[in-house]
């Protein structure tokens, strides 16, 4: 199904896209971190979860909703710039554009240096094609 124009807060030239990546790769960091301090904790959660009736989850459950928190709040600083956070763990991005009338992603994934994808909505990842 062919999304408009309307469905995106934004859409992005290839030079608006690629001067956000600073900012894209400074949130994928902090994404990065948070993801990596949940993961961390996780295997710690059973015991907790289990008594999380009678004592509120404790100081690791604390702690871990602290960093489910702040993982949220760095997905979300994405998301307001109208960026797509395609995979947590590669940290690849979608920017809608506009090509040829319809709107596509641009597509970056780190390391790349620049934007220098682009797929159809529903293409993704495999679906690259070079700009």
């Amino acid at each position: 199904m062919e999304q408009g124009f309307e469905n995106f807060k934004r859409l992005f030239s290839v030079r608006e896209a690629n001067e956000l990546l600073p900012l894209m790769e400074e949130c994928l960091g902090e994404v990065a971190t948070r993801r990596d301090a949940m993961r961390e904790k996780a295997p710690h959660l059973e015991p907790i979860l289990a008594a999380a009736g009678a004592n509120g989850g404790g100081k690791v459950g604390s702690e871990y909703g602290v960093e489910a928190y702040n993982l949220y709040l760095a997905i979300e600083r994405i998301r307001e710039e109208g960026v797509y956070l395609k995979d947590l763990d590669s940290g690849l991005l979608d920017f809608p554009h506009e090509r040829e009338g319809r709107v596509v992603f641009l597509c970056w994934h780190p390391p790349e240096e620049e934007i220098l994808y682009w797929h159809e909505l529903d293409a993704g990842y495999p679906g690259r094609k070079p700009l």
